[in-house]
């Protein structure tokens, strides 16, 4: 398993916008290896002494927080997967995403540990 992780600022009056732009973004992405995909709304994001999610990605007064999660078999399927899609064109015809991609935070993980899921 290998897992690209998101933090995404979203405007509150282009959440429904988002909603669509994930869903179709997902099929997209499962048609070049990944096999699941979560777009989790933030619901609790506490202020933190130094740093948080807002702060992290500069969110603005009317913005939320979208966490957002994709697991794929291994870095390689990634790796390969996101090639191929960059080639093909799919995901940019979505078009520009509803949100300030300048400012969303990206990060991919190999993990070491697991539990809950075969």
């Amino acid at each position: 398993m290998y897992i690209t992780c998101f933090v995404i600022p979203v405007p509150k009056g282009r959440l429904d916008a988002y909603k669509e732009w994930a869903r179709a973004s997902a099929d997209i992405l499962k048609q070049f290896g990944c096999i699941e995909v979560v777009e989790a709304l933030g619901d609790q994001i506490p202020l933190g002494k130094e740093t948080d999610f807002r702060r992290a990605v500069k969110a603005e007064e009317d913005e939320l927080i979208v966490l957002a999660w994709k697991i794929w078999r291994d870095k390689e399927s990634l790796e390969e997967g996101e090639a191929r899609l960059h080639e093909s064109g799919l995901l940019d015809s979505l078009g520009e995403p509803p949100f300030d991609a300048k400012r969303l935070i990206v990060g991919c993980f190999d993990p070491f540990f697991s539990s809950g899921r075969a």
